[in-house]
């Protein structure tokens, strides 16, 4: 963290240090709302949680190394006390964004953007300390987490920026401004919250029109909604994708035998070609993101072509592939789902297995889909039955029985998760060494847990 006297930090949240003998003692760590990742000089946020209360670990904290603790009231320990910690924590994160004078760059859209992140990072951190946004902290409470992280030398900020609501991209803009900002693609995710795209993309949007119009806009030109708000921002813009008015796009795009990728980048008069080590053809899309948002951080091509093909997904829960020892190859994309992300990893599947070996989908059911819920989850089923795995499993209830009902009438062997037995369990049952399985589904479900223990599990 750029340090910041307690003093400076009562004077920006409006609050009053309690039981502190030096008012000049400095914050060097970064804000913390975990007792277990204190780190000396940190400030401890008392967040208050559905069953634990922050506050009844501050002494905890301060023991630890923490300077303080901010807290709604005194706790015995010191203490920044501030009439509403989580309004704090954004203050302070915008009186550090405001002391940084490195470049910081923002990211949304409705899905690919951790993956994205993880891709640019790995490019970004080849020309200078960067400081990028963890797992998926992108919103009011992870969002001041990792600015306050960004220190003095650090080249990059990198911010992810996720909404669920008209104005959250602005809010969290108000805390560290971009000069660089990327826009990934306007999608369904969410959008039982949003009503429709076009008020998602209205939601997305605002990230461009916070850039200063010296910043520069890196825009999906594939897709029409994100396309369209080149006309939302006096800055400079460049456009990413597959079409041939893209300033940087893909060419001969392919899949190794493993799922792997592979493409040329095409920007200007410069072709390099770039073989992914991450899975999943749908993140040629996520590299050709990263790889114009690098370029409009003045990044060089080599360096650019190198950070690629260096790069790996290191948020879990997003193409995570794991083989055993029998053979069967799990891949763990259970992070989240939206119908453009469960129909990305049904092709994954099928590029992963190939033609010679069997498919099994462990699918849930997509959540925050609203009115086109049915719809959504329809149209979903009928990729399973185009790519016909050999088995499926389904966790859910009205949604998911619809998507059963309809692979079982085309042929499929698919049933739902049976309650009585755990599901890593019943999965096992069905697996067969040497297959591909794939575990899919709404955060809600906790999948990602199942998956990381059946790429763990004994062989068949």
């Amino acid at each position: 963290m750029i340090p910041l006297s307690l003093e400076i930090a009562a004077l920006v949240t409006n609050g009053r240090l309690n039981v502190v003998d030096d008012h000049s003692r400095h914050i060097t760590g970064p804000l913390v709302f975990d007792s277990r990742e204190i780190t000396p000089g940190s400030l401890f946020c008392c967040l208050k949680g559905k069953t634990l209360d922050g506050h009844d670990f501050a002494a905890q904290a301060v023991a630890a190394g923490a300077v303080a603790v901010l807290a709604d009231r005194p706790v015995g320990a010191p203490a920044l006390v501030v009439p509403d910690v989580l309004i704090a924590m954004s203050q302070i994160a915008t009186r550090v964004a405001d002391a940084y004078a490195g470049t910081v760059i923002g990211l949304t859209g409705s899905a690919g953007k951790t993956s994205t992140k993880d891709l640019l990072k790995s490019i970004l951190e080849l020309d200078g300390p960067t400081v990028a946004t963890p797992r998926s902290f992108n919103n009011e409470l992870g969002f001041p987490v990792t600015v306050s992280r960004v220190e003095t030398d650090s080249r990059y900020l990198l911010l992810e920026m996720g909404a669920r609501g008209l104005g959250h991209i602005d809010s969290l803009c108000d805390v560290a401004r971009p000069s660089i900002a990327t826009v990934l693609g306007v999608g369904s995710a969410h959008i039982g919250e949003f009503s429709s795209r076009e008020v998602i993309a209205d939601a997305k949007a605002e990230i461009v029109r916070a850039l200063p119009a010296h910043g520069i806009a890196v825009l999906n030109g594939d897709d029409p909604l994100v396309l369209g708000m080149a006309g939302d921002t006096e800055a400079t813009v460049i456009t990413f994708g597959f079409g041939e008015d893209c300033d940087v796009r893909a060419e001969q795009v392919g899949v190794q035998h493993d799922g792997r990728p592979h493409f040329v980048l095409v920007h200007g008069g410069t072709r390099r070609r770039i073989d992914l080590r991450v899975h999943g053809r749908h993140n040629v899309l996520n590299a050709l993101a990263a790889a114009a948002t690098a370029i409009a951080a003045g990044i060089p091509a080599d360096r650019i072509a190198q950070g690629l093909r260096d790069a790996e997904i290191s948020s879990g829960g997003r193409m995570e592939v794991t083989t055993r020892a029998d053979g069967v190859t799990v891949i763990n994309d259970a992070f989240n789902a939206s119908p453009e992300s469960v129909v990305a990893a049904l092709v994954a599947l099928g590029d992963i297995a190939g033609p010679t070996r069997r498919k099994v989908a462990i699918l849930g059911e997509m959540a925050e889909l609203g009115d086109e819920a049915d719809a959504w989850h329809d149209k979903v089923a009928e990729h399973v039955v185009r790519l016909g795995p050999a088995e499926v499993i389904g966790i859910g209830r009205t949604h998911m029985d619809r998507m059963l009902t309809a692979m079982t009438a085309a042929g499929l062997t698919a049933s739902k998760a049976d309650q009585s037995v755990p599901l890593v369990e019943e999965i096992q049952r069905v697996l067969r060494p040497g297959d591909v399985v794939l575990i899919k589904g709404a955060n809600s479900l906790g999948l990602e847990a199942v998956a990381r223990e059946l790429a763990t599990a004994s062989a068949i």
